[in-house]
């Protein structure tokens, strides 16, 4: 079965109301396939306005968090020195997102390809 780890990037298009990501959720629910990562459920918290509170909690409710566990923070050092090595400097979150993909067998639902570059983990968005 097709799991996916929703980024911020999606989650904050579903809010606003934007078709590909109203049609990717409502999918990944019907399925129970929609899981998000703890930190994009911070950078959610993080980055809504006052009259959002309710509906950015009612959206990380339905999906199934992703915890940061020791086994993503080793695979997260792996991804982050791999690509520094070639260059690339990704965020920690995206390293931590990627890696627990990588460790519990989802694709990504990101807008943000550039901040993946392991392009085999992508789930291609319409």
């Amino acid at each position: 079965m097709l799991t996916v780890i929703v980024d911020t990037d999606v989650a904050i298009d579903y809010l606003r109301g934007i078709q590909y990501a109203n049609e990717l959720m409502l999918g990944l629910w019907d399925g129970n396939t929609a899981y998000l990562s703890i930190l994009s459920a911070y950078e959610l918290y993080a980055g809504m306005r006052e009259n959002e509170i309710e509906d950015t909690g009612h959206f990380i409710d339905a999906c199934i968090l992703e915890p940061v566990t020791i086994e993503t923070a080793r695979k997260a050092g792996e991804i982050y020195r791999r690509y520094r090595k070639e260059g690339l400097t990704l965020t920690s979150i995206d390293c931590l997102v990627n890696a627990t993909a990588v460790v519990k067998g989802h694709k990504i639902a990101t807008k943000n390809k550039e901040h993946y570059p392991d392009k085999k983990i992508l789930l291609p968005l319409k």
